[in-house]
């Protein structure tokens, strides 16, 4: 027997609240590891809380850590919401036609790094109701210099969640690939990894499969950092990696899907801000 819709809602909003302070803590400490022998002060993580305009409609909170040691900026973002999509959106969202009326809630992450050889990690999960609930979310990396062997770390670490949780890997991949190649460039945004939606049946196998993939992106993140966090660069590497960001930044102000629902659900201070990483 399924649980009833307002146990579903209730029970994942408090895990993505859960694991945006498990990141911020986890992020924090990798900081402080990295000054552990330094008077040097390690980067923190600063709270903002936003509320849609109605009251009764929810709102959220996001987490900003600035100029780091390791982090240059990194955004992990809570949202709670709730209210009434508008004529032009209700079309693009399942089950909203027969009644326009939505719940959600979700946690996002954009993390840029200092070090121009570490990666740029993304992660979102969310659980959206309508006349219809689902859930759906991913995880991709974008390296500014390629490394092959962590592209087959990444997607190792992927295809062993999916198959443990009897999930698509090759399909979530092809997805993650088309829905992250930026078309007027011809290229893809980074080296990939899954994206899915639409996860409607069997409610506490989803939830399970959300639950291990936020910890499998905090890992696989602190992995990938914890191998690469004594590299030496250089300042031609780092200008490259803000040409890269600005392909990143573009991306999602053109094409995301996340950003647009932000903005459509009220959301739109932390759905922008999100997408900014610092540019020089």
């Amino acid at each position: 027997m399924e649980l009833n819709l307002e146990i579903q809602k209730k029970l994942s909003s408090e895990w993505f609240l859960y694991l945006q302070n498990l990141i911020c803590e986890e992020f924090e400490a990798i900081e402080q590891s990295v000054l552990s022998n330094t008077k040097k002060r390690a980067g923190k993580f600063k709270k903002n809380i936003w509320n849609k305009k109605k009251a009764n409609e929810g709102g959220g909170q996001y987490f900003i850590l600035n100029n780091g040691k390791v982090f240059d900026q990194v955004g992990v973002n809570f949202s709670r919401v709730q209210g009434k999509f508008s004529k032009n959106f209700k079309s693009k969202i399942p089950g909203a036609n027969k009644s326009p009326y939505y719940w959600a809630s979700g946690i996002s992450v954009v993390a840029h790094m200092k070090n121009p050889k570490i990666p740029a990690v993304h992660f979102n999960t969310r659980f959206i109701t309508t006349s219809r609930s689902w859930f759906g979310g991913g995880m991709d990396v974008t390296p500014s210099y390629k490394d092959n062997r962590e592209k087959l770390f990444v997607h190792k670490n992927l295809k062993n969640l999916c198959f443990q949780n009897k999930k698509n890997y090759k399909n979530y991949k092809k997805w993650c690939d088309k829905y992250f190649f930026i078309n007027h460039r011809k290229e893809p945004r980074g080296i990939g990894g899954i994206f899915f939606d639409y996860l409607y049946n069997n409610w506490e196998q989803n939830f399970k499969f959300i639950r291990e993939l936020g910890l499998c992106f905090l890992s696989t993140t602190k992995d990938i950092i914890d191998k690469k966090i004594s590299s030496k660069w250089n300042l031609k590497q780092k200008q490259n990696q803000y040409l890269k960001r600005k392909k990143y930044v573009e991306f999602n102000l053109l094409y995301d899907r996340g950003t647009k629902f932000g903005l459509n659900t009220g959301g739109n201070v932390d759905a922008i801000f999100m997408s900014l990483p610092p540019l020089k």
